[in-house]
């Protein structure tokens, strides 16, 4: 092995290892198809199942019919057909003790303020790292 290579690896390896691991359920909410792809790519390599919707019908519908298996909804506030905010009020009408960290490009006044004095377990901002998303849901789950 050429020690180029070895470094690349190694600075692989420590990037994985700064990762909180996860063995939970993720309902991660976004209509970027982008964010869909990466996140669940990304979200799966550390260890979580994910399950996803690109608006917040679909959550809706998805988590009615998965409500005992998630463990934390991943909500984007922006999206066509019903927002975050809409969905977020549905999820806790299925389930009041449903755990869900809202994200947003926009900043975290205004509406996400609001959804957050309503119940919200936490807020990351968009554009996020890998390592914040896994540590801001390992930190909302181990609220339970």
């Amino acid at each position: 092995m050429n020690t180029m290579l070895e470094k690349k690896v190694e600075r692989g390896v420590k990037c994985v290892e700064q990762v909180t691991k996860g063995t939970k359920t993720v309902l991660l909410v976004d209509d970027e198809e982008v964010v869909l792809e990466v996140g669940k790519d990304l979200l799966e390599a550390i260890g979580y199942r994910v399950l996803i919707a690109r608006d917040g019908k679909e959550a809706i519908e998805v988590y009615e019919k998965n409500r005992d298996d998630i463990d934390i909804v991943v909500l984007d506030m922006v999206m066509p057909n019903m927002g975050g905010s809409g969905a977020f009020d549905r999820i806790k009408e299925i389930n009041p003790d449903a755990k869900v960290l809202l994200s947003s490009g926009y900043s975290i006044d205004g509406e996400a303020t609001e959804i957050l004095e309503r119940g919200c377990d936490a807020f990351i901002q968009k554009p996020f790292k890998m390592k914040d998303l896994s540590q801001a849901i390992r930190k909302i789950l181990g609220k339970k």
